[in-house]
């Protein structure tokens, strides 16, 4: 079973990133469950989506004590709770314009994949919705869901501009290809 974390900050686009993903999982015939908490009704405060992929049913009633895979939105949520759940073999993908050298050295052990999102973002017309760009991002780190189905979840279930979303998707993908490739962004 397939364990992701995503935590943003209220309207950032957490939630909307969360269920997008699982619609691209479910269009893929897996098996997907998908809730999200809140730290408070109020813009800013932390948000956390929760998903678990199979091939066969979910039945887990949970939260994800230990996550295969995290999208993180902002930087400085890479703290506490949120990297408990971190195994050695957790892939870390995070909003941030900093490179990976940074993150290693301030969270020594954890693969952080560090995403530029709001440039990417911002290239695509979208401003400071960053959510299409990491989930390409995150797609590309974790190899799942495929580009296509991803993109079409989004054409399928983005509120709006949708060319510019599937735009910042793609864009995503391929900028979290160099980082792992280990060329330049």
């Amino acid at each position: 079973m397939l364990q992701i974390i995503i935590q943003g900050r209220g309207g950032q686009g957490a939630q909307t990133a969360g269920n997008l993903l699982a619609y691209a999982f479910h269009a893929q015939g897996l098996h997907v469950q998908s809730f999200a908490t809140y730290g408070g009704a109020r813009r800013g405060t932390p948000v956390n989506s929760y998903i678990r992929v199979d091939e066969r049913p979910v039945r887990v009633r949970c939260d994800i004590e230990r996550a295969d895979a995290i999208l993180c939105f902002d930087a400085t949520l890479l703290e506490g709770q949120l990297l408990a759940a971190a195994g050695p073999d957790t892939l870390i993908v995070v909003n941030s314009a900093r490179n990976a050298a940074v993150f290693a050295q301030a969270l020594p052990g954890k693969c952080v994949i560090p995403i530029d999102a709001l440039t990417i973002s911002r290239q695509q017309g979208l401003g400071r919705i960053v959510n299409s760009a990491l989930l390409g991002a995150l797609a590309r780190v974790i190899e799942s869901p495929s580009l296509s189905a991803l993109t079409q979840a989004l054409v399928d279930n983005a509120p709006k501009q949708h060319d510019e979303n599937v735009a910042a998707c793609v864009a995503g993908y391929r900028y979290a290809d160099r980082q792992l490739l280990g060329s330049d962004a």
